[in-house]
């Protein structure tokens, strides 16, 4: 079983609290070139130096180099809980991974091609639905460079995010609780907690918290389901790359050279929040149950977590 995993390693309960604190330090770490790059682009620019919304101020860069640099705070976190993994708990990235001999790199691949197409074919239907609200934004050379820096980074971000809470975190709750549902609920709830930072919620309201809180549910539950990581990681990166490459707009945190430019002016959101978080994933679930023959749900999601 995939949290089980946690028992075969150096797991008293302060070493998480060490590793957290380890966390926090790649992060910081990997902010620096940001900060840096900021800083010299305010310098003597008093303008620049008032502006105090740290999305605002990312928007001084070239969006690319923004990207770029502001991806790199995740890769920093990624190194961070792999070295906290390997030095701190002497576990293995497999086992951290996967309750399987090995990372079994076709569920990713599945789960990424699976719900790429689908964000693509929503976004398509939200184009053609409403054309006015979108403009082309298409620039070949600056989209190339997005290629390459969301392909290489964007992965590492959202790898950050799983390893974290839907492995390292996951994990170590659910020894320390001795069930599943604790760690699936707290990860859950942290994971949508973390995005009320983003210039999404000023705009479209607290409400959207449901659909990040959501969204941690469904991978929280496709990883003890599954148990394994693989596909929640492939899932998550196929929805951040995606999205990063065909659309963007003045008020979201991933400001890019994409295909198309939302340029309408954000409302609070309403009822269309909860289609996605109670239609949607639960179809996904379904496909995924029974693409890979999963059984058991009561036990899997609420049962106990035993040293046998």
């Amino acid at each position: 079983m995939y949290i089980k995993q946690a028992f075969k390693i150096e797991n008293d309960w302060w070493l998480y609290l060490v590793g957290l604190l380890i966390v926090v330090v790649g992060i910081v770490l990997g902010q620096i070139p940001l900060t840096i790059a900021i800083v010299m682009e305010s310098l003597g620019n008093d303008s620049v130096a008032a502006i105090d919304d740290p999305y605002e101020l990312m928007g001084i860069l070239d969006s690319n180099l923004s990207l770029f640099l502001m991806l790199l705070t995740y890769a920093g976190g990624l190194v961070a809980v792999f070295f906290t993994v390997k030095v701190i708990h002497k576990q293995s990235l497999v086992s951290l991974t996967t309750s399987r001999e090995k990372i079994d790199w076709g569920r990713f691949w599945f789960a990424f091609i699976f719900w790429g197409t689908i964000t693509i074919g929503f976004i398509g239907v939200e184009y053609f639905s409403n054309p006015e609200n979108y403009e082309f934004n298409f620039q070949l050379v600056p989209f190339l460079i997005l290629v390459l820096i969301a392909a290489l980074l964007i992965p590492l971000q959202t790898s950050f995010e799983e390893y974290l809470f839907r492995g390292y975190w996951m994990q170590g709750l659910g020894i320390l609780a001795k069930n599943r549902w604790v760690p699936l609920v707290l990860t859950s709830v942290v994971f949508g907690a973390m995005h009320l930072a983003n210039p999404e919620i000023e705009k479209l309201g607290y409400i959207l918290l449901v659909h990040y809180i959501g969204t941690g549910f469904l991978l929280g539950i496709m990883t003890l389901m599954d148990e394994g990581l693989e596909l929640a990681l492939g899932f998550h990166a196929a929805n951040n790359l995606v999205a990063s490459l065909l659309i963007t707009a003045d008020w979201t945190a991933f400001q890019t050279n994409s295909v198309f430019k939302d340029i309408s002016e954000p409302t609070m959101a309403g009822f269309e929040v909860f289609i996605p978080v109670f239609i949607v994933y639960p179809v996904v679930l379904y496909v995924f149950s029974k693409k890979y023959n999963w059984s058991d749900w009561k036990e899997k999601l609420f049962g106990k977590v035993v040293n046998d």
